[in-house]
């Protein structure tokens, strides 16, 4: 994955979660180098009952230079910086988390479903922030959105029974051929759009 961005597809369970830990040393907590990598998790999951977002993401300023109000006004969360971190939705806890990967400023940043929860206006500021390389450096993207996917245009690597299966090119993955070999033409590409056929 040397410089390049990553997505991780697969069918639930397959074991997505469980490589991008392995990839970050989570499981080796010795070894993890903040500098490095940072895995962002698909919950947020807060220690301080008592703590706000703004509180959270001061914790989130290891390595990075991004200031935490651009970054938040940036996600359209800006009012959301006093709030109690524990009673935050699910899609706003998703877009704190975003957050706090693009102020924690490390070299890679493992984003466990960035979009899950997320209405389709917040989607599509997510991938504009994802395609860009000025405040995320080098992305590893678990996701099960492939329109998301396909139109980020990174590499693809395609998690069965627990193996990589693929290992290639965006272009490579979404071909018609290869949408019917893993997804058992449940899945179309529609004028360059990645839909479900029901």
């Amino acid at each position: 994955i040397k410089n390049k961005n990553l997505i991780i597809l697969g069918s639930n369970g397959c074991g997505k979660t469980t490589l991008a830990k392995a990839i970050a040393g989570l499981f080796d907590t010795k070894t993890l180098d903040t500098k490095l990598i940072n895995y962002i998790p698909t919950k947020l999951d807060i220690f301080d009952e008592f703590m706000n977002v703004y509180e959270f993401l001061t914790l989130s300023c290891l390595h990075g230079d991004n200031d935490i109000d651009k970054v938040l006004e940036l996600l359209d969360i800006l009012n959301l910086k006093e709030k109690n971190a524990k009673t935050l939705s699910s899609g706003e806890s998703q877009l704190v988390l975003l957050a706090s990967s693009i102020l924690h400023g490390a070299k890679y940043t493992i984003l466990d479903e960035p979009t899950s929860n997320l209405d389709p206006k917040k989607v599509k500021k997510v991938f504009h922030i994802l395609k860009k390389n000025d405040l995320l450096n080098y992305k590893i993207i678990i996701s099960h959105n492939l329109d998301l996917a396909y139109k980020l245009g990174f590499d693809i690597i395609f998690i069965k029974d627990g193996k990589i299966d693929f290992n290639g090119s965006n272009e490579k993955f979404f071909s018609q051929k290869n949408l019917d070999k893993y997804f058992d033409k449940t899945i179309k590409n529609i004028d360059n759009n990645i839909v479900i056929n029901l």
